[in-house]
């Protein structure tokens, strides 16, 4: 540590010095023993001083702990398996569009027009919403996994964040498809009349 106490200096000129007590025997390991303890207490009061932190470190800051990775990769997945499955708000726009579509249909309509409006209506506004969340837990996966690139550089993510991302991501894009394939009538499409 580049600095020695009085004790420290007398402590080593004393057991060098050949037939002193200190360099024989039992006096050379209390001896050691005793200049043990003087260069903990040196080491702690060259700290307590002002010794140097490691570059780069602030005192009482710290990287960020990578909670807000986690929980986006946690709510990408989820969003995922909301966009497969169906969600509340899905249900209540579809029968919401549902009822828009017997309101604004009569009954001499034909049987192709009441199917399109009543239930066509409802089963795009379903596949609509199914695509939004599978569209977000997309982006919210994308952001996770790119955020390591923008951070602290050396910073590692935690492989659990990876995982999480990756599967977010994932069931977003087979989300998004069957979204865009129930959109489009190509997977279960209205009978025709």
């Amino acid at each position: 540590m580049g600095t020695r106490t009085a004790d420290e200096t007398e402590a080593t000129s004393g057991a060098e010095t050949p037939g002193t007590p200190e360099a024989t025997g039992t006096g050379a390991e209390t001896g050691g023993a005793a200049g043990g303890k003087d260069e903990q207490e040196t080491a702690a009061a060259v700290t307590e001083e002002g010794a140097e932190p490691e570059e780069g470190a602030e005192p009482g800051e710290e990287g960020p702990s990578g909670v807000g990775q986690g929980a986006g990769a946690l709510v990408s997945a989820a969003l995922g398996l909301v966009s497969l499955s169906g969600s509340w708000i899905g249900t209540v726009a579809g029968a919401r569009e549902q009822l828009v579509g017997q309101l604004r249909t009569s009954t001499s309509a034909s049987v192709a027009t009441q199917i399109k409006e009543v239930y066509g209506d409802a089963w795009h506004t379903t596949a609509l919403w199914g695509g939004l969340f599978a569209l977000a837990a997309l982006v919210v996966g994308v952001v996770v996994l790119a955020r390591p690139a923008f951070g602290a550089p050396g910073r590692v993510q935690a492989p659990w964040t990876r995982s999480a991302a990756w599967a977010g991501v994932v069931l977003g894009v087979v989300g998004l498809l069957l979204a865009v394939l129930k959109y489009t009538d190509a997977l279960l499409g209205l009978p025709s009349a």
